[in-house]
């Protein structure tokens, strides 16, 4: 028998934070990841505190950001690579209307910290901007899918990582907390994002009070070749344009609710190509398309914690179209409850939905 303090089920970026989180306080853990395609590995690595649309900060922006740059330094030293690339976001202005609306966002207590007040003229002719740009300040970005490659790879050398599809059915409940085929740990942890859908003991959506809890959303992206773009910046419009390096952008997200297969589709392709037409005047050519579910939930706020008052099974999931920015604070939340008996906030305490 293997015994270890935690097990973790799950590589997404819920999985890899809550596992640096555990190392930091020298906690011992094996985490269990099946490759499949997640929302972290698909996602657009982008660390926004606004919501761009309605210039508005993100909800909790302060708290989550402050907390997610030191941690992602941290973790560069683990992995002795850079996680966290500083990102200019430029928000397209679409009339004077809007211009006006920045500058009042921008003066706002919370926002003037994130927003220049200047509007920026456009000089790249390829972006459709006549009425110019907005900044976001403090933004940052990171490439998802080479992290978790990096991790994975990290936690193998530590022999911390098993890599196969988890089986619920074997898991049994102990005196000492749960065992899994030869492995036994005090606790586990479930951070498999839309896979939780299929978890038997996420109980709370087969339940009258918690019915639909966890709603999944589908966002698909596009990759697309623009070399008469020449943008370092993120371009923020119907879509945002993520550079990528060598003349390459992610552009997205869609956003559906009904389908949810890993399959890209025609539908998102076309709608997501027709938004960037209205943002720029150049040539871009398709390259690639991916999809993923992401894991949101009814009321857009996270599912940490334990449906039951046992500590012995809980949940880090619910991390929507923020997860990034907001994960490190969320794993803090959740060991502190699982370790120091500090309550969770009950606006992201799984909690809120059994009654």
């Amino acid at each position: 028998m293997k015994k270890v303090d935690y097990i973790i089920v799950g590589l997404g970026i819920g999985g890899l934070v809550f596992s640096k989180t555990l190392r930091d306080k020298g906690k011992t853990f094996l985490l269990f990841d099946g490759a499949v395609q997640g929302a972290t590995k698909a996602s657009g690595g982008v660390l926004n505190p606004t919501v761009l649309k309605r210039f508005t900060a993100a909800w909790n922006s302060v708290e989550f950001i402050s907390k997610a740059v030191p941690f992602y330094s941290s973790l560069a030293k683990d992995l002795g690579q850079d996680v966290l690339r500083p990102t200019a976001i430029h928000r397209i202005l679409s009339s004077v209307e809007e211009q006006n609306n920045w500058m009042v966002a921008s003066d706002k207590e919370v926002l003037s910290r994130f927003l220049s007040p200047e509007i920026l003229k456009n000089n790249n002719t390829a972006i459709d901007a006549p009425f110019g740009l907005g900044a976001v300040q403090e933004a940052k970005t990171m490439k998802p899918f080479a992290l978790l490659q990096r991790y994975q790879a990290f936690l193998k050398q530590q022999h911390q990582f098993v890599q196969e599809t988890f089986e619920h059915e074997l898991l049994e409940l102990t005196a000492e907390g749960v065992q899994y085929k030869d492995i036994v740990a005090t606790k586990i942890v479930f951070a498999e994002g839309a896979g939780v859908a299929h978890n038997p003991y996420f109980t709370i959506d087969v339940s009258p009070k918690g019915k639909n809890v966890f709603v999944g959303n589908k966002g698909e992206y596009i990759i697309v070749k623009a070399p008469a773009l020449q943008s370092e910046a993120i371009i923020k419009g119907p879509v945002m344009i993520i550079p990528l390096g060598d003349d390459l952008y992610k552009v997205g997200a869609s956003y559906g609710r009904d389908d949810f297969s890993l399959h890209t589709t025609q539908e998102a392709c076309k709608s997501i190509s027709d938004k960037l037409k209205k943002m720029i005047s150049c040539d871009f050519e398709l390259v690639d398309q991916v999809a993923a579910i992401r894991p949101t939930v009814k009321d857009r706020k996270p599912l940490i914690g334990c449906i039951q008052k046992e500590k012995t099974f809980s949940f880090l999931n619910g991390l929507g179209t923020r997860g990034l920015t907001m994960a490190p604070q969320l794993a803090a939340h959740l060991f502190n409850y699982l370790e120091e008996d500090i309550p969770i906030p009950e606006i992201m305490d799984i909690k809120r939905f059994v009654h």
